[in-house]
């Protein structure tokens, strides 16, 4: 972080597409998501692996600071839907490092996931979050419906 004019400044963060080196970063922060959730580790490698190596319906990157450490990620899925009139893209996670909280690097993550989707030729781009609504209000989403799930 920097000051300019006495203001603290967050040098912007890289995002990249993440890579099969991430993986460890990844799972780390996968563990910050939500309390109560515990990832298993195998079922993690196996969708990782789909994401990085068949990236046609998926979306996965990562923020990484000056060093290099992943600091954030987040995973974007696609399908052809009927009622969007073409592809349709939807924000399944989005999950900065604690340490890195507060300093735009998810506001970074979604803006890039947005021209991703429109470089793929997304109609729209949906989120579905429980305590992020502010945040997304703030880049321009709207709650359109209910959110309702199912375990199986």
């Amino acid at each position: 972080m920097s000051t300019i004019a006495g203001i603290s400044v967050a040098k912007p963060s890289r995002i990249r597409a993440a890579t099969l080196g991430d993986a460890d970063a990844i799972f780390g922060l996968l563990s910050q998501l939500e309390k109560g959730f515990v990832p298993e580790r195998a079922s993690f490698d196996a969708a990782y692996i789909d994401a990085v190596q068949d990236a046609g319906d998926h979306i996965l990157l990562v923020a990484a600071d000056e060093s290099d450490r992943v600091i954030g990620y987040t995973l974007t899925t696609l399908a052809r839907l009927f009622h969007t009139n073409g592809l349709s893209a939807q924000l399944q996670e989005l999950v900065v490092d604690v340490g890195s909280r507060g300093r735009r690097v998810g506001s970074q993550l979604v803006t890039a996931v947005e021209r991703e989707c429109l470089a793929r030729g997304a109609r729209q781009l949906t989120v579905t979050s429980r305590r992020g609504a502010s945040f997304y209000e703030g880049h321009d989403y709207r709650s359109t419906a209910d959110y309702l799930k199912k375990t199986l």
